[in-house]
């Protein structure tokens, strides 16, 4: 036995791994994980409520990675730099996976489970979401009447009110087919920004153009491909949403005051590019 260990004192090293965080940053100092594992805070005295609120911080996180790579994604379609671009959008759409089957943890919770801490939720609602509703904004689904909801809180209001009033993913996807010499006609590029989009048929002709063409147009082909494989993602994880909804509360209004299953039901239909799924028909 060493002289350390028959002190009684931790060791310096064990097997090379560094033992002694007093000076140094940690795992948990790097992480945060004081403030992130301390933010959890069950309003009702059932077991069950830390899923629920794990679960929806979680998606959170998520989304702020998203986020975070879909605002480099248009930055990067505004320089024409498209590798990185690819890229970012893959991760997204794996994060999107992974939000799907997140899903699954929280089917594990009953009717009987949640109703049992449903009169402590309040009026709260993932509708009220503003990274998401940034999220959709970003990919184009525009809504400025949902605005209001932020309106308590002035630094989301902004931000969400740039994401409403700058180009989206998809729109910036136009600008560049058109910058490379596609026709898009000049009221699809100056748009209101504010609005959802329109199926467009220069835009649907410019798509059929890439498609037929691929080798001629390969950056493009393969940015409608990370694009189709995106929104492919996202109605996913929204169809899991809803089924998990269903299958948790029924057909009962949600917290927020939404006609629940119903409501998110109606946003299955949403289709964020709508001419890269028409073109397919064409070719």
């Amino acid at each position: 036995m060493s002289n350390q260990e028959s002190s009684g004192k931790c060791p310096m090293s064990w097997h090379g791994a560094q033992m002694d965080f007093s000076e140094a940053m940690s795992y948990g100092d790097y992480l945060g994980l004081d403030q992130i594992l301390s933010a959890q805070h069950p309003r009702s005295p059932n077991h069950n409520e830390m899923l629920f609120i794990i679960q929806h911080q979680t998606s959170e996180l998520w989304i702020k990675l998203m986020l975070h790579e879909l605002h480099a994604v248009r930055q990067q379609l505004r320089l024409g730099d498209l590798p990185p671009a690819f890229k970012m959008l893959s991760r997204v759409a794996r994060i999107m996976d992974q939000l799907v089957h997140a899903w699954d943890v929280l089917a594990t919770m009953t009717p009987s489970e949640y109703t049992a801490i449903r009169p402590y939720l309040g009026a709260s609602s993932g509708f009220q979401s503003h990274q998401y509703r940034e999220l959709e904004f970003l990919l184009g689904n525009k809504n400025a009447a949902l605005m209001s909801v932020h309106e308590s809180v002035p630094e989301v209001h902004a931000t969400l009110d740039s994401a409403l009033r700058t180009p989206s993913i998809y729109d910036e996807s136009i600008m560049l087919m058109a910058r490379q010499g596609l026709t898009i006609d000049a009221a699809r590029l100056e748009q209101d920004w504010t609005q959802p989009v329109q199926t467009n048929a220069s835009v649907k002709a410019a798509w059929l153009q890439v498609y037929q063409a691929p080798e001629q147009h390969w950056a493009l082909y393969e940015l409608a491909e990370k694009l189709v494989d995106m929104e492919t993602a996202f109605r996913i994880w929204r169809f899991r949403h809803v089924t998990t909804v269903e299958r948790i509360i029924g057909f009962k209004t949600g917290t927020g005051g939404t006609a629940g299953v119903s409501y998110l039901r109606k946003m299955l239909d949403v289709v964020l590019f709508p001419e890269l799924f028409a073109v397919r028909t064409d070719l």
